[in-house]
């Protein structure tokens, strides 16, 4: 049926008797029209839809214009003559229509849980738990539902604004660091065609940690970890060969050699993801032989998991209070280990060693031609380190002795 469509007719136009659809089109432009229908839902109220229709290529497309009212006749009729305009240059609206709508399910926080899926397996633990923490969260939820290529820069600004107000500037920091690797990935996929992020302000992070243990406080929280228990093993072992944490908490008994005269952690393992060997000398091999080995268990410490030990936070302030030593986290060891080392005499290259690093003298083209690692003066250094720590412990006079590999330890 058609008819001249105005503000007027609208009011006019109903559903003939028995039918629950009907379309009217305009009589001053072809393509345009209104369907009225009976909703389905309770009270089958009537709705007035706008349309415009074509034919390309022997088939029937149409494309909604909004509903009657808020939209008016004319500017329906408009919207109809623009889509038609389209249609005659050899464009088809229907398409572009549906990629706007593909795009508009490309939220935020979709992609971002393909992006975590994609980065779990090249990313460290820590990392990506980090990573997942601030993209996941409250930190970015405002923008969760966002189609990506909607988020603007002054979104993520304003974002950013409130972190720091409410955590502070470190976590502002890591958070906007988290969702500017987040569209880096996304520029590489082709999923953006730019970083939003890219010239937002930079909330101060905090500087490098500093702390180094005093001889007297390294002297108590050894003191301190003679309880026993698995954690105080660790922190023993740590001071002992200035590994991370986690290298330490994650020892299987795989890595180590047959008659236990050295401990290779895994470069799967290592933060340059580089093998590291180390002599095990008698202090260490006085810890690891305590540790129960168990046929279900791969790791030398933690629950059975393959993780090895996690229980990293509760046991901490009970041996900040034994041993009477605060401000330190664990990783102030590494710092302190490697400082004492240099005050007694160490070379600077063999402390490297000793934590496994690929920088200084070993970094750049040097690097690629010495592959020495130092072996025997990594076993001298790590002696002197523990006549050294055993003097501090006990007091008396540092001597230095020859130590000699242990003897492979009962299975």
């Amino acid at each position: 049926m058609k008819l001249r469509i105005n503000a007027k007719s609208i009011a006019a136009l109903d559903l003939p008797p028995g039918k629950a659809e009907e379309v009217f089109w305009d009589g001053v432009q072809s393509g345009f029209g209104l369907r009225v229908r009976r909703s389905r839902g309770e009270g089958g109220g009537i709705v007035r839809t706008w349309l415009c229709q074509w034919k390309r290529d022997g088939i029937t497309r149409k494309i909604t214009l909004g509903t009657a009212p808020p939209v008016g006749a004319e500017a329906a009729r408009q919207k109809a003559r623009e889509i038609l305009a389209k249609v005659a240059l050899g464009e088809d609206p229907a398409a572009e229509r549906r990629e706007r709508a593909a795009e508009d399910r490309k939220t935020l926080r979709t992609l971002i849980d393909t992006y975590l899926v994609a980065k779990k397996p090249q990313l460290r633990e820590h990392t990506f738990t980090e990573r997942k923490r601030y993209l996941t969260g409250d930190y970015f939820k405002v923008l969760h539902n966002k189609p990506i290529n909607s988020v603007r820069r002054a979104d993520i600004a304003a974002c950013i604004v409130r972190i720091e107000g409410k955590s502070g500037s470190a976590a502002a920091a890591q958070a906007r660091a988290a969702l500017h690797a987040f569209f880096t990935w996304s520029m590489q996929m082709g999923l953006v065609e730019h970083n939003p992020l890219i010239g937002t302000i930079k909330p101060a992070e905090n500087g490098p940690r500093s702390r180094v243990l005093s001889d007297a406080e390294l002297a108590r929280v050894w003191r301190a970890c003679d309880d026993g228990t698995e954690y105080s093993k660790i922190v023993k072992l740590m001071i002992l060969t200035g590994c991370r944490r986690r290298e330490i908490g994650g020892l299987r008994w795989s890595e180590f050699a047959s008659d236990f005269s050295s401990v290779t952690i895994a470069g799967t393992r290592t933060k340059n993801k580089r093998p590291h060997t180390l002599p095990i000398l008698p202090l260490m091999h006085s810890i690891i032989e305590t540790c129960p080995r168990m046929v279900l268990r791969e790791g030398v410490f933690g629950a059975r998991t393959a993780k090895g030990f996690t229980n990293w936070t509760l046991p901490k302030p009970d041996l900040d209070k034994r041993a009477g030593v605060s401000d330190w986290v664990l990783h102030d060891i590494r710092r302190s280990v490697a400082t004492k080392m240099a005050d007694i005499g160490i070379a600077p290259h063999v402390i490297e060693a000793v934590l496994n690093h690929q920088s200084g003298h070993k970094a750049g083209v040097a690097g690629i031609y010495n592959k020495s690692s130092y072996q025997r003066e990594v076993r001298a250094a790590l002696g002197m380190w523990e006549d050294h720590l055993r003097t501090l412990v006990e007091g008396g006079e540092r001597r230095v002795l020859n130590f000699q590999p242990p003897q492979a330890a009962a299975t």
